[in-house]
């Protein structure tokens, strides 16, 4: 059954990005390994939000050189005046309705494959929504002290996981987990 998942390379100390935004430190140690071409084989639409889009130094390079060549769905407040390219495979549209809109355009178009969902601020919005199904967390041997925390804004939730797989390299960590459940805690 396909499935809605969201993953990140963070830092061991949590930060998907360092003090000045920049993801490159976290990636040195990446080595993709046969579950995760198995995974990219099977996704059929990718949504992140405008700050991850925006990270390519050209945004029309999507349509060229971007490894998802699915349909892409940008969660945003304003869509850009210039619309970037696209091509047979790789269609770009920008969301202004929020999370569940995109999940729900997304897995229309992927057409029984999986939806990725990538950026640190819409995966806390999928998570907020319940609408995971799994996550996979890279742990980056480096500690960036400052960034972006990959599950910030969560204090209202507690979310129960059950790791499925271990990937280990000499140089990193990947673990995926199912998303058992999820409650909002009361607050008062």
């Amino acid at each position: 059954m396909a499935k809605v998942y969201f993953g990140m390379i963070v830092s061991l100390d949590g930060f998907v990005n360092d003090r000045d935004g920049k993801i490159g430190t976290l990636y040195e140690s990446y080595k993709p390994h046969a579950t995760t071409q198995e995974a990219d084989e099977n996704t059929g639409a990718v949504v992140m939000g405008r700050n991850s889009f925006e990270m390519a130094e050209d945004t029309d390079g999507y349509a060229d050189h971007y490894e998802f060549q699915v349909p892409l769905f940008v969660l945003t407040h304003n869509p850009p005046v210039k619309h970037p390219k696209e091509n047979d495979k790789l269609t770009i549209t920008f969301i202004t309705e929020g999370i569940e809109e995109a999940i729900r355009q997304a897995r229309i178009v992927a057409n029984g494959k999986d939806v990725l969902v990538l950026g640190a601020n819409v995966c806390q919005q999928l998570l907020r929504a319940n609408l995971a199904d799994e996550l996979q967390i890279a742990f980056a041997p480096v500690l960036l002290g400052e960034g972006v925390r990959f599950f910030e804004h969560l204090e209202e939730h507690e979310i129960h996981l059950e790791k499925s797989r271990v990937f280990e390299t000499d140089k990193q960590v990947e673990v995926w987990y199912k998303i058992l459940q999820q409650k909002k805690l009361a607050t008062f």
